[in-house]
């Protein structure tokens, strides 16, 4: 796996209140039009979620997502190459469930699990992938006051015992992603510690995820109020995450993060040609 190219994922948020885009594609219409406009930029993966999960959010009933996703799922599934993969975005059973059913590929579960004990024997059950990603606190009250000792060793630690409950469900390494979670209970200064140890992350064994898009850090380095004019920001993080060993770029502009994406794989492959 570490010698296949990298792969992004196009954020599709079927919902009202998202950090960035929540509204814009809430109808089904717009929201498949979205997807089939992100697979034409470039998207490998797109992950469909119908509960925001940005700071100060509260949660929204299984019922509710159903309603706003499954017809995204199906829409998107009629249209799309069977190649190209959709994730469902939930900490629901539930949901999830259902999302398989109607032709999702992958779950993204930001609780690791946590929130429903039954998402990892779930998705073993359908030999799913899962994305398995730190969370310090719930969305509501995440950023109130993030505190960690050592943060790269305790997001490593708790990402490295869910995985082994992933296993232990019948899941194999290879069905197992692991996301850090910037931004997820994390200060500005979390943040930059866990991009800058990401390979610590990439040399558990599993297949690692990076979520950075348009979050608010990089706004705050930048000088930036405006999540949509952070695309360079998150490609910068994307060319770090490709050299650091990530496998998976979860983001809102997929045309530049493609873009860096390959720039970036081609001098990796280039420097692993000399040293061979």
């Amino acid at each position: 796996m570490l010698n296949e190219r990298p792969r992004i994922m196009g954020i599709l948020n079927v919902t009202p209140d998202s950090f960035s885009d929540g509204g814009l594609h809430a109808e089904t219409d717009a929201a498949i039009a979205h997807g089939l406009r992100l697979w034409h930029e470039g998207a490998d993966i797109l992950d469909i979620g119908g509960e925001s999960t940005r700071p100060g959010s509260l949660a929204v009933p299984p019922e509710e997502q159903l309603r706003r996703v499954l017809p995204v799922i199906c829409g998107l599934r009629e249209r799309l190459p069977k190649n190209i993969l959709l994730s469902i975005d939930t900490t629901s059973a539930t949901v999830a469930r259902a999302a398989l059913d109607a032709g999702a590929d992958w779950i993204n579960d930001t609780s690791a699990g946590l929130d429903a004990p039954e998402m990892l024997a779930l998705a073993a059950e359908y030999s799913s992938p899962i994305v398995l990603m730190h969370r310090q606190g719930r969305p509501r009250t995440m950023q109130h006051n993030p505190h960690y000792i050592d943060v790269v060793s305790e997001v490593r630690d708790h990402l490295g015992e869910r995985a082994e409950a992933a296993r232990t469900a019948g899941l194999t390494a290879e069905q197992i992603w692991l996301d850090p979670g910037i931004g997820f209970g994390k200060s500005k200064e979390h943040n930059l510690s866990l991009l800058a140890a990401l390979d610590r992350l990439v040399n558990l064994g599993y297949p690692v995820l990076l979520g950075a898009s348009r979050k608010r850090f990089l706004g705050m380095i930048c000088g930036l109020d405006t999540p949509s004019e952070l695309a360079p920001a998150t490609c910068a993080t994307t060319t770090l995450g490709v050299m650091a060993g990530a496998r998976v770029f979860r983001v809102h502009d997929v045309a530049a993060n493609r873009q860096a994406l390959e720039v970036a794989w081609a001098i990796q492959q280039t420097g692993h040609e000399a040293c061979a």
